[in-house]
């Protein structure tokens, strides 16, 4: 059954990330997009240029109008800007506890710019605390929400464990950029969880994106954490080995 789902996250107007490429992905897999804007960037396939916050209250407006008769099914959060926005963004989770909600904490793009003000990184954890189904850091976001060092699956594993002690939210490690095989390791707050993959030759924007979405997506349709992440994970693989050419040494999702 369709559900109405509601991407928070920043605009990408090359629509190779952010809410856009959100909306595509639930539309993709069979549910209805929405979205709440919480920056505007000026970017493209070579990276990031400029980012322009939208205020707190701008953000609380659109959810609130948003929500106001549409039965929501679920919550994506990505790129959030400010530390204001997070604070809003938790308040909006914090209501809406009934429903599956997945972040995907982006602190920096690929290209280097900072898409959560550096102040907010430590407080990212205790603000979302108990807010979300899963969180999904890559690499370098769970070093920095965990202050160590993460290059191999032993350090992935202890890195998602802290990060569910300390959030009481279920951490997915995305390990696409692990030397050897690419593996992504879920806690889930009793075990851990392994899943291996096939390595892509290809930098393809929006991978975090599209797997948080996808993750979204079936949880909203009642599936259980580790097969809505299993079938999330085949599904950025199916899609990368589809992407397009979109710039010198860079890919993109094909979801026409």
């Amino acid at each position: 059954m369709s559900k109405n789902l509601v991407s928070i996250a920043g605009w990408d107007p090359s629509a190779g990330a952010g809410a856009l490429l959100d909306l595509r992905v639930f539309e993709r897999l069979g549910h209805r997009g929405f979205a709440v804007l919480t920056a505007l960037t000026a970017q493209g396939p070579s990276g990031v240029r400029a980012v322009f916050p939208a205020t707190a209250r701008a953000v609380s407006g659109q959810f609130e109008r948003l929500a106001d008769g549409l039965e929501i099914g679920g919550l994506k959060v990505g790129m959030l800007a400010t530390a204001a926005n997070l604070r809003a963004t938790a308040r909006i989770l914090e209501r809406r506890a009934g429903l599956p909600r997945v972040v995907d904490p982006v602190l920096r793009s690929s290209s280097g710019a900072a898409l959560l003000e550096r102040a907010a990184w430590a407080r990212l954890l205790d603000e979302l605390e108990g807010r979300a189904e899963l969180i999904t850091p890559n690499l370098d976001e769970a070093g920095a929400l965990t202050r160590r060092t993460v290059r191999t699956v032993a350090e992935m594993k202890l890195a998602a464990e802290k990060i569910h002690l300390r959030s009481g939210i279920p951490c997915l490690v995305k390990g696409g950029h692990l030397e050897g095989p690419a593996t992504d390791i879920l806690f889930d707050g009793t075990g851990f969880f392994a899943f291996s993959h096939p390595r892509l030759a290809r930098n393809v924007r929006g991978t975090g994106c599209f797997l948080a979405s996808a993750v979204l997506c079936y949880l909203a349709e009642g599936r259980p954490l580790k097969e809505a992440c299993g079938l999330a994970i085949f599904r950025v693989g199916k899609a990368m080995r589809a992407a397009v050419p979109a710039g010198p040494g860079v890919w993109a999702f094909d979801l026409s």
